[in-house]
């Protein structure tokens, strides 16, 4: 394959005229070129680089401008703040994402799953079950996958390669479907005259919570169940019929379980040992509104829950373990769609295109920073506090700041530098 280098350089005086002019001439460059397939990628300190291969004589043409003045680089976002990276592939809208210390797992309608590693496509593996609406991580590097059509897959890398990854089983397992489609009685209502096992989601998974210490994996669906699995031999060992519309979203810590329904209420389900059972029983119903709940977020101190009126509501701990009320704070106008949280900041990704940084004092939470420049929904986002290595260096988070990953319906995901602090 030929490979031609064009660079752009960008000249000192007049800057943000300039370097507004060299992108729009580069971008006019790629897009309007029908004959090229491109790609963009934005890499922290170095350069801009536009990548674009001819579908006829596979040459591939890099183009690099200088590095990107930093006036430019944080323009829409407070001091300290700064998109660092972009990852940009015209293949799926990025409906979820997980990160570790030194990957990043992307999961889209195209039914794909990409993992990259500094930026740089790592590997990638297909399922066949439709979009990848979720994508959790364990300690042992396994990767649970939910899909629209009700499955979670569980992946594995190779021992001799670990670029390769193999799908290491599904849940629920065909053969315990096989073993208790025998018996009537465990076949459960779903619809107006529709039955089914009552271990296998009978519409899409929208959301994954893994709880290691227990050995649990929860999973939030579409046909208004949470399911609970037992991870060493991925067997579901119960059926919760959690909420009045869609379970749109699940979070689990220690022994309580939280969800949130497109019914407007958020759940507190606690865990019990009963014997080699483990059941779970409703404890407290935290809210009840006409807005659909849309995503949940449990740190140290608090339950954070998004709702589709772009409000988030938090609740702490009271007296007899009881969780109480504390606040409401808006600032998106649409729906807000993810929440991660990271020490005392809160960050919530919405419908407008935007993610808003929030600050906890106390009771009092306020937006420090508002990161733009998707031009699409942000459908997710994730969380990363460097080790402080190489590789944490290469993605802007070498300085200790945190790591953040969104993911938006624009088929792009962005890497953002925040202060702890």
């Amino acid at each position: 394959m030929k490979i031609i280098l064009v660079m752009k350089k960008v000249e000192k005086t007049k800057r943000n005229y300039n370097f507004k002019r060299v992108i729009l001439s580069l971008l006019s460059y790629l897009l309007y070129n029908a004959n090229y397939s491109q790609t963009l990628y934005t890499i922290s300190g170095l350069f801009l680089a536009f990548s674009k291969t001819s579908k006829e004589t596979n040459q591939t043409i890099l183009i690099f401008t200088t590095k990107m003045p930093r006036s430019d680089l944080t323009r829409g976002y407070s001091d300290g703040d700064s998109l660092v990276g972009e990852i940009v592939r015209e293949e799926g809208h990025i409906y979820s994402l997980a990160a570790t210390n030194d990957l990043l797992y992307t999961g889209s309608d195209n039914n794909h799953i990409r993992v990259w590693k500094n930026l740089n496509e790592f590997s990638g593996f297909k399922s066949n079950s439709g979009l990848v609406k979720a994508i959790v991580i364990s300690r042992e590097e396994k990767v649970f996958t939910g899909h629209q059509d009700g499955k979670i897959r569980v992946w594995k890398t190779s021992s001799k390669n670990p670029r390769v990854y193999t799908r290491a089983g599904s849940l629920p397992a065909l053969k315990d479907v096989l073993k208790s489609s025998v018996k009537p009685s465990n076949y459960v209502e779903v619809r107006r005259r529709r039955t089914a096992l009552w271990i296998k989601h009978s519409d899409a998974v929208s959301c994954l919570s893994l709880v290691e210490d227990q050995g649990l994996l929860y999973s939030a669906s579409w046909d208004r169940t949470v399911k609970v699995w037992r991870i060493h031999d991925l067997k579901c060992i119960e059926s919760i019929k959690a909420h009045d519309d869609a379970v749109n979203t699940v979070a689990a810590a220690e022994s309580l379980v939280f969800t949130g329904s497109a019914d407007g209420t958020v759940k507190v389900w606690k865990r019990e040992i009963r014997g080699k059972r483990t059941a779970h029983s409703l404890v407290q119903t935290l809210l009840k509104q006409e807005s659909a709940i849309t995503a949940l977020v449990v740190n140290h101190v608090a339950v954070y829950s998004g709702s589709s009126d772009g409000a988030v509501n938090f609740w702490e701990m009271g007296e007899k373990r009881i969780l109480k009320h504390s606040g409401v704070f808006k600032k998106h106008r649409l729906a807000v769609l993810c929440l991660a949280a990271a020490g005392k900041l809160l960050f919530s990704g919405a419908a407008d295109k935007k993610i808003c940084v929030w600050r906890r004092e106390g009771k009092v939470h306020t937006c420090v920073s508002v990161l733009t420049g998707h031009t699409g929904p942000v459908k997710c986002l994730a969380v990363v506090e460097p080790t402080g290595g190489e590789e944490d260096e290469e993605d802007g988070g070498g300085d200790g700041r945190l790591v953040v990953y969104s993911g938006s319906l624009d088929k792009s995901v962005k890497v953002w530098r925040v202060p702890r602090e």
